[in-house]
Formats: C-alpha cells, structure tokens, sequence
C-alpha cells in the first residue's frame, strides 16, 4: 500500500490533479480498481499539503444478485460520505433493448448520473479507478480498432458540466493494484454483468499480459511512450520531469 500511495501522490502532483481543499468524488464500482482509489485517496487526504475531502459515489445498475451492502457498509467504518446512485439501467440495456454491444451504452449513462450527481452534490473533481494496464489497453484499442493513436487522458476538463475528471492511479500496474487490495482486504464485489470478461476489453488485457511476459519492462517502455509523445496529456507537467522515472 505505501507502493500505491507514492503513486498517487506522485500522479496527483505531476498533473495537479487536485486543489487543497477540495471535495473529491470518488466513482466505485464495487471492483478492486475503484475500492483500492478510494482507500488510496482517503489516506492521501490525511497528510496531503493543504488537505481535500473524498466522497464515494455508486451507481447501482440494479444487476440481479449483485450485492453492494459491503462497499457501503466499508466507507461506514471508514468515515468515507457513501452515495448509492439508484438506476434501471440493467432493464434498459439487457432486457428492453438487449443491447449486442452494451458497453458503450452503459459507460456513457453512468459517467452521465456520475459526474451530475457528484457535481450536484459539491465535488469539482470525479476520480476514476484506472491504472497503467488499462491505459495500455486502451492505446492499442484506438490503434487497432479505430487507426488512431490515443488514450484517455490523466486529467480531463469536463466544460459542460465545469468539472474535472481524473485518474490518480495511472502510474500503477495491476498486478501493484492486487497486491494493495489484498494487504487491506478491501471488500471488493465482484461483477455480475452478462458482458464481464467477454469483450474487446479482455483481449486487449490478454495481449498485455502475454507482452509483459516476452518484455518485463514493456507496460514503463508504454508509460515512457505516453509521457515523452504528450499524448492526450499524459506529459507530466513542467518541474516534474525529474520524477518521472518510477523506480
């Protein structure tokens, strides 16, 4: 865990991804990725220079036997403000339209009841799980599925809702993820959706990981290429460069 902190940190001061005191909203899931943010920022919060508050925000898409009583029952013990989001959103896009490719649907409806409820309810910052093995993927999905290079970006500027959305935990691997999530045993829910492990997505993780077998270094060779091309903003920015290297 004190691996991720130093990551966090290191992530939130290279892009100035957070003002002091400000109220942070934390996007959970109920997965190890959001769980692992969550307790991560909350603990930043404590010594962080000026300090800022972190709320944690679900959206329940009313998946049939998907309990998030435990996430909840956690940011309790915690002290952690907990949000459940109510939705019908399962309903809607497996039984009324039984979407082929429901992914794209789901992600744009709950970042929509995410990021409006969170700005609703005070925050100026949406944080979002995602690590350096999902950058990964996501670069190679716009390279070979759309021709493109890009990625999402560690800081970006919502204008029309005049709110930012960042992801602190760039710098870190999954597998640095798991390893944290298990040490605190974080009550990680896992996901009843009928498309989970079954999407482009995976195969992308699945190249990753046999790539990561050939060439140990190749997810930093990637973090490198990211920062040094300045790809959708993933150059840290000015003063910073000399922490760039992770280890």
């Amino acid at each position: 865990m004190q691996k991720i902190l130093s990551l966090l940190r290191r992530c939130v001061e290279d892009y100035q991804m957070i003002a002091p005191g400000e109220r942070v909203g934390v996007g959970v899931s109920g997965g190890k990725d959001s769980l692992l943010l969550l307790a991560g920022l909350a603990r930043l919060a404590r010594f962080y220079p000026g300090g800022f508050s972190v709320e944690a925000f679900t959206v329940d898409m009313g998946i049939p036997g998907m309990d998030l009583s435990p996430v909840a029952d956690w940011c309790r013990r915690e002290g952690i403000p907990f949000h459940r989001i109510p939705t019908q959103m399962y309903h809607v896009i497996f039984e009324t339209r039984q979407e082929k490719n429901p992914c794209a649907l789901c992600a744009k409806m709950r970042r929509g009841l995410l990021h409006n409820t969170a700005k609703e309810l005070g925050c100026s910052r949406v944080a979002l799980g995602h690590h350096l093995d999902d950058a990964v993927e996501t670069f190679y999905m716009n390279l070979w599925g759309e021709g493109r290079l890009g990625c999402f970006s560690p800081v970006t500027w919502l204008s029309r809702k005049e709110l930012y959305l960042i992801r602190p935990m760039v710098l870190a691997t999954e597998a640095e993820v798991r390893r944290a999530v298990r040490e605190l045993d974080l009550p990680v829910v896992k996901s009843a959706c009928p498309a989970d492990g079954a999407t482009r997505r995976q195969e992308m993780k699945d190249y990753v990981v046999a790539m990561a077998k050939k060439d140990p270094a190749f997810r930093q060779k990637m973090l490198g290429a990211l920062q040094n091309a300045g790809l959708d903003g993933w150059a840290p920015l000015p003063g910073t460069e000399g922490r760039r290297a992770r280890r």
